[in-house]
């Protein structure tokens, strides 16, 4: 109990949001590039482009909604059509009979919807929050987004048991039933608005980036680095399934993999107030790289499912941490204009992420690919490392 009094309640409504949302967001991640790939017949290339292009058009957005959230010195309404638009469309997924750039289409417009709504909600937590306690806030967050993660694939694993016979098809389009849940949980969020910013004339929507600081722009700067190295999750799943697991088994790791995450979530958030943004932040970059090396070298199916499990330490590490470090280094009029940034280099930064690993994985395999991804992590860490800076 002591702990949910330390929560805000405008953040327990938003971990409960999170909640549903991926449940009904990752009871069909797994399936997704089984779909592609299996059914649809697209390649490492194609899965790579769809990925990409969804995750870049989505961070492109996020930066425009952070500053007119900013301005408008209200976050709910993003929120509001934000989720919206990705229940509705995510489930269209399962419409497509034969042509997998439909699947890029509605992946698009999927990741539209969470454009609209991530930086704004993530400014709304850092609003609600003590910057004392901004890792327990983002901590308990990614903790509740990833008991979505855990409870999903294991809704999928269950549903294309022999038993119940659902196809991949029948799964993506239930997956509107939790993502409509998520969209009636936000009604009961009550916002207090923030002063909405005076302006003495038309300002574009750039012109405060040069309010941001420079430790600020050099993070940016570490992170688009990282996130060169740092492709789509997809291609895990993908080379779990050429190492010969099963395809319910991909799922319930899936799910797994979310419950490390969810667990770890907390604890890495509430390190990163003791310890530093900094310290925990190059240890899960330096442990991401591992792992990478770890999937490169692998052939047996047995360990790389144990790598597989691991790899949810690092979301528990960097998730909160990152957005901890973002929310330190942001004005505190400025907060929805810093994570539109943030979420903008990650997501710029993934576009050739994915691109270069498919591409090198179709040119010389994944280990290959896998070993790139852990060079490029190895790199930024060190570089995070050995910049001068404040602990937090």
């Amino acid at each position: 109990m002591k702990f949910f009094k330390a929560i805000p309640k405008t953040v327990f409504w938003l971990g409960l949001v999170a909640l549903f949302n991926d449940l009904a967001k990752e009871m069909i991640y797994p399936v997704v590039p089984l779909f592609l790939t299996q059914i649809l017949g697209a390649g490492p290339v194609a899965l790579g482009l769809v990925e990409s292009v969804a995750e870049a058009t989505s961070s492109i957005l996020k930066v425009f909604t952070g500053i007119r959230a900013d301005r408008a010195g209200t976050r709910k309404p993003f929120l509001i059509w934000g989720f919206a638009v990705s229940g509705l469309f995510r489930p269209m997924i399962g419409l497509v009979q034969t042509s997998w750039p439909l699947v890029l289409l509605f992946r698009f417009c999927d990741r539209m919807g969470k454009g609209l709504r991530s930086a704004p909600q993530d400014a709304m937590i850092a609003d609600a929050t003590k910057p004392s306690n901004y890792g327990l806030s983002y901590g308990f967050h990614s903790a509740m987004d990833n008991a979505g993660q855990l409870l999903g694939p294991f809704l999928a694993a269950l549903l294309v048991l022999p038993a119940l016979g659902f196809s991949y098809r029948s799964i993506i389009l239930w997956s509107i039933v939790p993502g409509i849940a998520a969209w009636l949980f936000l009604w009961a969020l009550k916002e207090t608005p923030s002063k909405k910013r005076a302006q003495a004339k038309p300002r574009t929507n750039f012109q405060d980036w040069k309010k941001l600081g420079k430790n600020f722009k050099v993070l940016l700067g570490i992170l688009l680095l990282f996130t060169l190295g740092n492709s789509t999750d997809a291609f895990l799943i993908v080379r779990l399934s050429q190492l010969g697991v099963a395809a319910s088994w991909i799922f319930f790791l899936w799910g797994l993999h979310g419950g490390v995450r969810m667990v770890t979530s907390y604890f890495g958030g509430t390190l990163s107030d003791r310890w530093g943004r900094k310290p925990i932040l190059v240890s899960g970059w330096l442990y991401y790289a591992f792992i990478y090396l770890a999937f490169a070298l692998i052939t047996e199916k047995e360990w790389a499912v144990a790598a597989f499990l691991a790899y949810g330490l690092f979301y528990g590490l960097c998730e909160p941490t990152e957005k901890a470090y973002i929310g330190d280094l942001a004005p505190n009029r400025l907060r929805g204009t810093a994570f539109g940034y943030y979420y903008l280099v990650v997501g710029l930064g993934a576009l050739p992420a994915s691109l270069l690993f498919g591409w090198i994985g179709t040119v010389w395999g994944y280990p290959t690919a896998f070993m790139v991804g852990a060079a490029l992590a190895g790199l930024a860490s060190m570089f995070l490392a050995f910049i001068p800076g404040r602990k937090n």
